[in-house]
């Protein structure tokens, strides 16, 4: 369905588009002034970006579509579950929201090749990045499928998505800033915020740095809301 989808071809030039206008900011900064962080890492500091955008377009119709057209239904009558359905839908968007940032690895081949300096292209942070945007795709495709389960209409459950993102992109990095988690009693909470800091995460990635708690975080947090999509699909069709 994302392959016959205008959407998916839209999200996917507009993509391209605005990393291509990142990477040519971040060439033209560097142009002008040297830079202590090499190119890719400050490329992938702002992933959060075309995530916040590029997610909702992706799977905003993978259930809600199917249950407006009601075709949902028709689809489980077949020998398959409804685990295998979702799990279905959500390999479908990740696979195509790996490929898409695959293709920005184009932008680094034309750096290599023009720029004459090895210096921009540093391994570390590339392979780092591209092994972040891999695994914390997990979760964030995930919760896109969780939020076109919960509704009929596509828009909602665009926006939902975009809020569920942002909350645990942006949200939970100025939660980690407020004072009053500093206090004893809340310590555990402040422990909790930090363990989620996704830029942190980031950080480590590009590093070499590879910490297995994180990777359980993304893992355990793609499987809750996947399950809890399997649930929500489960339950509409009791109740229609």
């Amino acid at each position: 369905m994302l392959l016959v989808s205008p959407s998916t071809y839209v999200a996917g030039v507009l993509f391209l588009a605005v990393m291509g206008i990142i990477f040519t900011g971040i060439l033209k900064s560097y142009s002008a002034a040297a830079q202590e962080i090499s190119p890719a890492q400050v490329f992938f500091q702002l992933f959060w970006l075309p995530v916040l955008f590029l997610v909702p377009l992706l799977t905003m119709k993978c259930l809600a579509e199917e249950r407006r057209l009601g075709t949902i239904e028709t689809l489980l009558t077949t020998p398959v579950t409804t685990t295998e359905v979702v799990l279905g839908k959500f390999g479908a968007a990740y696979i195509l929201y790996l490929l898409l940032w695959a293709s920005t690895g184009v932008f680094f081949y034309i750096l290599s090749r023009f720029a004459g300096d090895a210096r921009f292209i540093d391994a570390a942070p590339l392979l780092g990045g591209y092994l972040f945007i891999a695994i914390s795709g997990l979760l964030f495709i995930a919760v896109g499928v969780f939020s076109s389960s919960l509704s009929r209409n596509q828009a909602v459950a665009g926006i939902v998505t975009f809020t569920l993102l942002f909350g645990l992109i942006v949200g939970i990095r100025y939660l980690a800033d407020i004072q009053a988690l500093q206090t004893g009693v809340l310590q555990p909470m402040k422990a909790a915020i930090d363990y989620a800091q996704i830029f942190n995460h980031l950080d480590d990635f590009s590093r070499g740095i590879v910490d297995t708690r994180q990777v359980l975080f993304y893992l355990s947090g793609a499987s809750l809301a996947l399950i809890f999509s399997i649930f929500s699909v489960e339950a509409k069709l009791l109740h229609s």
